[in-house]
């Protein structure tokens, strides 16, 4: 996994743990009070966009579809 997907799958926990809880949330051992739902959610968005970049730079097109090329060789 990316730095990205890791960081987004870690603010999408933190948002369900919020939704979940309400305003004390618990995130790696830590709890967080008076979380910003709001900020939570861009913060989730914007890594959510950033895996989507990473993905598409590892995709390629061919006939409007998006295909990932995967290489079997030796090196």
């Amino acid at each position: 996994m990316s730095t990205a997907t890791d960081m987004r799958d870690l603010y999408l926990a933190a948002e369900q743990d919020l939704l979940q809880h309400g305003k004390s949330s618990a995130f790696e051992g830590r709890t967080l009070t008076m979380a910003d739902l709001t900020e939570i959610r861009a913060g989730r968005q914007e890594w959510e966009r950033r895996v989507m970049a990473e993905l598409a730079s590892t995709a390629h097109t061919r006939g409007g579809l998006s295909v990932s090329v995967a290489s079997f060789g030796n090196g």
